[in-house]
Formats: structure tokens, C-alpha cells, sequence
């Protein structure tokens, strides 16, 4: 009820539309994919078989008795025009307000977007990267295989994390090249790796 879908958009086996999406023109959403209530997706975007736009994000409030009570996730997701969105990769509708990908965001198989993130343009991520909730990426940032990022932090433009890092504090200088866990730059990084070598 209510989804509007625009002009020449192809709608592959076995997907789902919810209540009160919009689709934009010439948009293609692959077998198995889902686009849940509220939630849009602009113009020439790409949905991979099994991707899950505005899934609840993972909102749970502990209780005195040591139990969770869950936190409704009354937002949406938007993604921009130019997006694609990889085989199974997940982006959680926001707590409140709206998860983002700005336009042209490419983003690879078996990633998790959580609440509230928002991802700058022409940002591209590659497989199994996480990014916790409420952090922002900013535009043209390449991101590698297996990245673990913190919420609540923000991303500079143009930054460029290496695979397997893990950033826990936020990276506010432009166009630098990071690696490690935590994640420093990369000539720093390289320094540290030469110093264990000598401990031997």
C-alpha cells in the first residue's frame, strides 16, 4: 500500500516492496531483495540478490533485571541516485531521522550499515565491513575487505582505510591513507610493523 515505483524499473523474483516506498526510475532490484517500509531508493541504483534496505536497526535498551526491552526504529533509509548495494548486504532503517547513502555509494557483498549512518558520495566499501551506528563517512572514501568501524564517529573526505583495519576514533584529516587495528596512518603503521620485526 502507498509504494510509488518509477518508470522502467525491474522488479526480479521474489522481492519484496513495503508500505509507502519510493523507487526511482530505471532502478533494478536482483532476486530475494528488500526494500521495507518508508524507506527509498532514487534513480539507476542497483539492489544484489538478498539485499535488505531498512531492516530494524539494533536498538536495545537494558533493564534492571537484566533483560532488553527494544527501542522502536521509527526512521527510514535513503539511498541517493547511482547506488549499488551488494548480494546480502544490510542497511538498518534509523532510530530516528534517516540511514543515508548519498549518490553514488558502491558498496560490496555481506556488509552491515547500522542506524543513522550516513555515507558521503561516490564512497565505495568493500565486503564484510561493518560501520556501527551514527558514524558518518564522508564523500569519495574507499573503504577494504573486513573493516570494523566504531559508532559515532565521523569519517573525513576522501579518506582511504586499508583491509582488516579497525577504526575506534574518528579520522578528520582529508585524503589520508589508513591501516591497523586501531587504524593509523599508513607510513605510521609501517614503522610499527618494522619495529616488531626487530623484537625477535
Amino acid at each position: 500500500a502507498g509504494a510509488v515505483i518509477g518508470d522502467r524499473v525491474e522488479l526480479h523474483a521474489h522481492t519484496h516492496i513495503g508500505r509507502e516506498v519510493r523507487i526511482g526510475n530505471d532502478t533494478v532490484l536482483h532476486s530475494g531483495s528488500r526494500v521495507l517500509d518508508r524507506c527509498v531508493v532514487g534513480n539507476r541504483c542497483t539492489l544484489q540478490s538478498g539485499a535488505v534496505v531498512g531492516a530494524d536497526g539494533f536498538g536495545f535498551a537494558p533493564k534492571a533485571d537484566g533483560t532488553y526491552a527494544k527501542v522502536p526504529q521509527t526512521g527510514n533509509v535513503i539511498i541517493e541516485d547511482n547506488c549499488d548495494v551488494g548480494a546480502l548486504t544490510t542497511i538498518d532503517r534509523a532510530t530516528l531521522g534517516s540511514t543515508i547513502l548519498r549518490k553514488g555509494c558502491k558498496l560490496d557483498n555481506l556488509i552491515q550499515i547500522a542506524h543513522n549512518v550516513v555515507i558521503g558520495e561516490a564512497t565505495v566499501i568493500a565486503a564484510q565491513t561493518g560501520i556501527a551506528g551514527s558514524t558518518t563517512l564522508g564523500a569519495r572514501c574507499m573503504i577494504g575487505g573486513q573493516v570494523g568501524i566504531g559508532g559515532h564517529l565521523t569519517i573525513a573526505n576522501g579518506s582511504k582505510i586499508a583491509a582488516k583495519s579497525g577504526v575506534s576514533a574518528s579520522l578528520l584529516k582529508e585524503g589520508v591513507a589508513y591501516q591497523g587495528n586501531p587504524a593509523v596512518p599508513v607510513k605510521a603503521f609501517q614503522q610499527y610493523q618494522i619495529a616488531l620485526r626487530k623484537l625477535a
